[in-house]
């Protein structure tokens, strides 16, 4: 299969099914986000490293650090992880180290993956383990690398030393563990890069784009994948937490968005992007209008809720997430906006979906109840509630057919021939 309906990481199950296969061979960098309904191989590829630089490195790094040090790499790499352990043992020996560096290093468990029927069995990123001699600890998993940190440990005790180039999915781990020093090996240049100021920027950015989405009155919710299990299931919970805020939720499926595509929906405030951990991040400078991920929707739209720091890519990890009822007693309380500076409240709960047939008819004699009038006495457009509501609001409206005159015009025969020369002025020139 060539080019993906969706992002390239993926399995392509979509195009799978044209042709009705048995299973998917995916070649290349992958998610390893799982499937619905087709088992899939997949192919890593061996990317080149120099393995006695890459040990350098990592033992100057550990020596200049008290902490451990967790490795984490890229799917490409892991060919090459076990002449890394062997080098760095040796290297420890050799050296007579005194303490010796306290390296892990993160496993690829399979290369094969099942489709996942029941969604309340997906892993997600930390699960409780208990090991065969009674050992308990917390198994983590990201980007099908897993590793297990015992009990009473967590990832704010550990070093994350990054093999690997600066792409999707480091900066799933960044945002990930946030908390956590976080240094990158680039294997193309052969050096350590410390330097992740512009990683950890994206954070704020990713906070302001939350504030705006607490302002929002109409969502868009983008269908960013059709093959990732549980993708029906967050949509759903989704429009649900978006209907219990009061506002009006959108469901639309285009493909890969652009800018471009996106403009056709002016009257969405926001988008809510719908996919797999390692193209949720759309940098949404370009679009109208902001472009969130379910975890900021769900700080955003919740109320009550604040962002502690920790960030959640996969959606499978919300899921399973207690969700707040709509209607609790602060929420006809007014709120304040930090972009518009002042108080506001949201709009009333949707009620059934009569109200939502009957929009269109009380659109006209509603429209001059939305509009406020400032000092100055030019007239300023409330907020629409709903996509109707927009279009009423707007001063091109397509086209309009007269109602005055509904008898059907008599037809007019064209003119025939070439641009050159039409058969009727043929005939003026003879």
């Amino acid at each position: 299969m060539a080019d993906t309906a969706y992002g390239s990481c993926c399995v392509d199950e979509v195009g799978a099914s044209h042709i009705n296969v048995d299973c998917v061979i995916h070649y290349g960098h992958t998610c390893f986000s799982p499937t619905t309904n087709l088992p899939s191989f997949f192919v890593f590829g061996k990317a080149s490293i120099c393995v006695a630089d890459c040990v350098e490195s990592m033992s100057k790094y550990a020596l200049t650090n008290s902490k451990p040090i967790m490795v984490l790499f890229g799917l490409e790499y892991a060919h090459s992880m076990q002449q890394i352990k062997e080098a760095l043992l040796e290297s420890s020996v050799s050296c007579r180290l005194d303490p010796k560096p306290e390296v892990h290093f993160a496993d690829v468990p399979s290369s094969v993956m099942f489709p996942s029927k029941d969604i309340k069995k997906i892993k997600g990123l930390q699960e409780l383990a208990c090991g065969c001699n009674g050992e308990s600890g917390t198994t983590y998993s990201i980007g099908g690398l897993t590793w297990k940190l015992p009990q009473g440990q967590s990832m704010d005790d550990y070093l994350l030393f990054w093999i690997g180039l600066d792409d999707s999915a480091f900066a799933n781990v960044v945002l990930t563990f946030n908390t956590c020093e976080i240094v990158r090996y680039d294997a193309n240049e052969n050096q350590m890069v410390t330097d992740l100021f512009q990683q950890r920027r994206i954070l704020k950015r990713r906070y302001y784009l939350v504030e705006r989405a607490k302002d929002a009155n109409i969502v868009g919710i983008l269908v960013g994948t059709l093959g990732v299990a549980g993708y029906l299931h967050i949509i759903n919970q989704m429009k649900e937490l978006i209907t219990g805020a009061g506002k009006k939720a959108y469901t639309l499926v285009m493909g890969k968005p652009n800018p471009a595509k996106l403009a056709n929906f002016p009257e969405c405030d926001v988008f809510i992007y719908v996919s797999c951990a390692q193209t949720a991040l759309l940098d949404s400078k370009e679009y109208l209008a902001p472009v969130i991920t379910p975890f900021e929707a769900m700080i955003a739209f919740n109320r009550g809720s604040q962002w502690t720091g920790a960030y959640v890519m996969e959606f499978r990890d919300l899921i399973n997430l207690p969700q707040m009822e709509a209607g609790d007693q602060g929420e006809e309380e007014a709120r304040f906006s930090f972009l518009k500076g002042g108080y506001i409240e949201d709009f009333e709960n949707q009620e059934n979906v009569e109200e939502e047939r009957e929009a269109l008819a009380l659109v006209n004699a509603t429209e001059k109840a939305l509009q406020l009038r400032n000092n100055s006495n030019a007239l300023m457009k409330g907020n629409a509630k709903s996509g109707a509501e927009f279009l009423a609001n707007r001063s091109y409206q397509g086209l309009i057919m007269p109602s005055e005159n509904t008898s059907p015009e008599p037809y007019l025969i064209g003119r025939r021939g070439r641009a050159s020369g039409y058969e009727d002025e043929n005939n003026k020139q003879t």
